[in-house]
């Protein structure tokens, strides 16, 4: 099995648990360059708060974003515009990636933000 498919595998498992449950997601997508996070209501079908080192502010603080800084910021902006919405309760969907470096800085600083999971 290609590494890709085997982390594809792991996110259909951890989507299908938090659709089945109905609750308000916070999924994580990981690139060599970026780190993104978005909040998704609870059906799946509307982006409700989003966040990313692709953004020119975060680009301007931040000069990598591949790093575990970069997850760290982008972890207490997602939790700032998540309490904006008055999200608190949120579950984590690490998209088939493994909890660990940029995935685990970011999920960290998001709880430390307000957010919980």
């Amino acid at each position: 099995m290609e590494k890709k498919q085997a982390r594809m595998r792991r996110a259909r498992r951890t989507r299908a648990k938090i659709a089945e449950l109905k609750v308000v997601r916070l999924a994580v997508h990981r690139s060599n360059s970026h780190i993104y996070a978005q909040i998704f209501s609870g059906c799946g079908t509307q982006v409700l708060a989003a966040a990313s080192t692709a953004e020119p502010e975060l680009r301007k603080q931040i000069p990598n974003g591949g790093n575990v800084d970069a997850a760290k910021a982008v972890g207490k902006l997602i939790a700032e515009r998540a309490k904006a919405k008055g999200i608190e309760q949120v579950a984590f969907d690490r998209s088939g990636f493994y909890y660990h470096g940029r995935v685990k800085a970011l999920a960290e600083a998001a709880r430390e933000g307000g957010l919980k999971f």
